[in-house]
């Protein structure tokens, strides 16, 4: 571990990076879990079926600002600093959060109502654009070489804790409001508390150290050397895309697609929806440092291709057991399943972004990867589930929707971590571009048993 960040005990450092991620998964949690109930209150009610739709498309058109996000937040951070650029992002987001939980509803204000929504969730967008590749990096940076995806897994761990909270405080809700006044006024009070702990977080956040990897740089690059760096990568790029196609598709249908699927869908008790994102939550977080830790001994191939694998095998016939015989414990079963495939995959592919992106632009490269997969197919997966069972009437084609992202994902583990990777890596120039576990130029690379 670099000697600046020595100062304070990595759990600790660990702690106030990941301060901020938890906010922005917060953020996008409540808004999926409460998708209903915004629709209700912001949007018009010509159709239950079209509001619906129109919340879902919001929730998704804030995917869309992350690319942009990346490419300035990011450019922002790789010259600026880690530390600058996630004070930055978490200024944003409490921002976009504060537009929308305070936006007056549909029948006060009309058409403005849709638009401050939408407003909000295009800044959010934007600022998360850069927020997790950050994030990512420090941890990446800051961490022994041989434990590195153990490290960079608490990044998703604390999504995970924020998926929790968030079910948590849907299950109280649920217990202590009718529905008329959930729709009403209470899907506003976990949009408050986002809120109320955003100077928290700003003061746990702005102590952070700046990475000895970033300060070790004479000079940083310009946004012309980050940009024409980018085009000379855009294979990798474009690789690392496919590999994180399954985790964006897979991450927003097991929460928050969950909710409406367990409503609407599987016609199952607002509560029990709730009960079952925690679980999904839960499990996510305990697979995350697990297989982290294994990824660095084992590599992070294997564990890419065997959870690919899994999704394609047993999405389908998962949920089509599921929507033949809709419950509690079937919906429990089949939502734990998918978390413990997507908490092996996700620990083992966000270390494998950090470790294919030259130090340079590190921080965009990885944020462009993760925006430009969640815009083009994460953000949309609630919107495009809906609109797939409203067309075909088949209550589990959101499985097919999944089963095309894990054959992208894995087409792209073999293009791009060959067998023979340790031995290429050992001779790769910088330049080349190279299989996923190639060091660049700073020696942060995979270690491989």
């Amino acid at each position: 571990m670099h000697a600046r960040v020595r100062a304070e005990s990595p759990a600790r450092t660990i702690f106030r990076v990941t301060s901020g991620n938890f906010l922005e998964m917060y953020d996008f949690s409540v808004f999926g879990f409460y998708a209903v109930s915004i629709a209700h209150a912001l949007f018009p009610r010509g159709s239950e079926f079209v509001s619906l739709m129109l919340s879902l498309i919001t929730f998704g058109v804030a995917f869309l600002m992350r690319p942009i996000g990346a490419l300035v937040l990011g450019a922002y951070i790789d010259r600026k600093g880690r530390r600058k650029g996630l004070l930055l992002t978490l200024g944003l987001m409490a921002v976009g959060m504060l537009m929308i939980t305070f936006a007056p509803g549909y029948q006060t204000i009309g058409i403005a109502a849709p638009i401050l929504v939408v407003t909000g969730r295009l800044l959010q967008g934007f600022s998360a654009g850069a927020e997790l590749g950050g994030v990512s990096v420090y941890l990446a940076e800051m961490a022994p070489p041989k434990r590195r995806g153990f490290f960079v897994s608490w990044q998703s761990g604390s999504q995970q804790l924020a998926v929790i909270f968030a079910a948590v405080l849907g299950v109280v809700l649920r217990w202590q409001l009718t529905p008329q006044q959930m729709e009403a006024w209470g899907w506003r009070i976990p949009f408050l508390i986002g809120c109320l702990i955003i100077p928290v977080l700003f003061a746990i956040r702005r102590r952070l150290r700046e990475t000895e990897a970033f300060e070790a740089r004479k000079t940083p690059p310009s946004p012309r050397q980050i940009f024409q760096s980018l085009r000379e990568h855009c294979r990798t790029i474009a690789g690392a895309i496919m590999l994180v196609t399954l985790t964006a598709v897979m991450f927003n249908l097991i929460t928050a697609y969950t909710p409406t699927y367990g409503q609407r869908v599987l016609k199952l008790p607002a509560i029990d929806a709730y009960f079952v994102t925690m679980a999904v939550g839960l499990t996510n977080f305990t697979m995350l440092p697990i297989i982290g830790a294994l990824s660095d001994k084992i590599g992070r191939r294997p564990i890419l291709t065997v959870c690919a694998s899994l999704v394609i095998l047993t999405a389908y016939p998962a949920m089509h057991w599921l929507a033949h015989a809709p419950s509690l414990p079937h919906l429990l079963i089949v939502e734990v399943w998918y978390a413990m495939i997507y908490g092996s995959y996700q620990a083992g592919m966000v270390v494998a972004l950090t470790e294919i992106m030259p130090a340079h632009i590190r921080s965009t490269g990885f944020s462009l990867v993760w925006s430009i997969a969640q815009a083009a197919f994460g953000g949309f997966t609630p919107a495009i589930c809906t609109m797939l069972i409203h067309s075909t009437g088949n209550l589990a084609m959101p499985a097919v929707w999944l089963s095309c992202a894990a054959v992208v994902a894995l087409l792209a583990t073999f293009r791009m971590f060959p067998k023979a990777q340790a031995a290429e890596a050992a001779e790769a120039p910088e330049e080349v571009d190279v299989p996923s576990s190639m060091a660049f130029d700073d020696g942060l690379q995979q270690q491989h048993p």
